[in-house]
């Protein structure tokens, strides 16, 4: 997998970005390394990496600026890394578009770990588990109001319009259709979405459940306090 996967790392610190790509490189990936948010976009648009890691602070276009760039031109995965793990960065992060995020300073064993969950959610890597949510094994179109999820073409329409949903977004839309009705906790989506095998930030959930609302409806998953979401029948 890794031997094929192009990583596109924007980060300003001289020791932080040599070190990590460093490590990034012994374990087989191809790394573009740029120390500015412009120098990136620009690696960005020229490469077309599979993948972009995006420090929060750096010069020129800072990276949650730099991942709503990329994410209107792109459906790439990003993880923004940032260096404190209550920052308001990591919520705005993952609202401009971030699939997940990591907090500096990071273990490099880690790091590839957190790439590869999001590679395999994403498809390009081998050997997962679990490359396509349940609710893709019955095939299909769902309907729920006006919300039509197809579950094999992977397109969904809300009133007859077509929704453009992030491929996280879209997984976390098969995990509700499989069990509408259900209470799916925020511990279940992270392991089932973000093929977390650990503890996670349930924000990752959050933010993605309230971006999924503004495209497929706000009333359309429901909040359980206490408990999770579920998506109304």
């Amino acid at each position: 997998m890794a031997d094929q996967t192009h990583v596109l790392f924007v980060e300003d610190d001289d020791v932080i970005r040599e070190a990590t790509q460093l490590a990034l490189e012994r374990d087989g990936f191809v790394v573009t390394a740029m120390p500015d948010g412009l120098s990136g976009l620009e690696a960005f648009r020229a490469d077309r990496p599979d993948i972009a890691l995006l420090d929060v602070m750096v010069p020129g276009l800072d990276g949650v600026s730099l991942c709503r760039r990329i994410r209107d031109e792109s459906t790439v995965p990003v993880i923004m890394l940032s260096a404190r793990a209550d920052s308001i960065d990591v919520v705005l992060g993952l609202e401009a578009g971030a699939d997940d995020y990591v907090t500096k300073p990071f273990d490099g064993a880690v790091l590839v770990a957190r790439i590869r969950a999001v590679l395999r959610r994403f498809g390009h890597a081998g050997g997962g588990d679990r490359t396509e949510p349940e609710a893709a094994a019955d095939g299909g179109l769902l309907t729920f109001g006006d919300l039509e999820v197809d579950t094999e073409g992977m397109e969904v329409r809300r009133g007859g319009q077509p929704v453009a949903l992030t491929p996280t977004e879209m997984r976390l839309l098969l995990e509700f259709s499989s069990a509408p009705g259900t209470v799916l906790s925020r511990d279940k989506l992270l392991e089932r979405v973000w093929d977390y095998g650990w503890g996670g930030d349930t924000r990752v959930v959050d933010v993605h459940v309230q971006r999924l609302r503004q495209k497929i409806g706000q009333d359309r998953i429901e909040t359980v306090r206490g408990f999770g979401y579920k998506l109304k029948a």
